[in-house]
C-alpha cells in the first residue's frame, strides 16, 4: 500500500481511538460511581463505498 494510504489510515485510526476514549471517559464521569461495574462495549466500523462492516466488542470495567 502507498505511503499516503498508510498515513491516512493511521490518522483515521488515531482519531477513532482518541475521540472514543474521550467519549467513554466523559460518560463514565457522568454515570458517577462505576466502581466494580462492567460495561459491554461495541464499535461498528463501516466504510462508505466498500463492502465493509467490522464489529469489535469488549468490556470496560469502571472505577471510583
Amino acid at each position: 500500500m502507498s505511503d499516503d494510504f498508510n498515513m491516512s489510515m493511521r490518522k483515521f485510526l488515531k482519531q477513532v481511538g482518541v475521540t472514543s476514549q474521550q467519549q467513554i471517559e466523559e460518560a463514565m464521569r457522568a454515570a458517577g460511581d462505576t466502581a466494580g461495574k462492567t460495561f459491554e462495549a461495541k464499535v461498528v466500523l463501516t466504510v462508505d463505498g466498500l463492502d465493509l462492516e467490522h464489529t469489535v466488542t469488549g468490556k470496560i470495567t469502571g472505577q471510583a
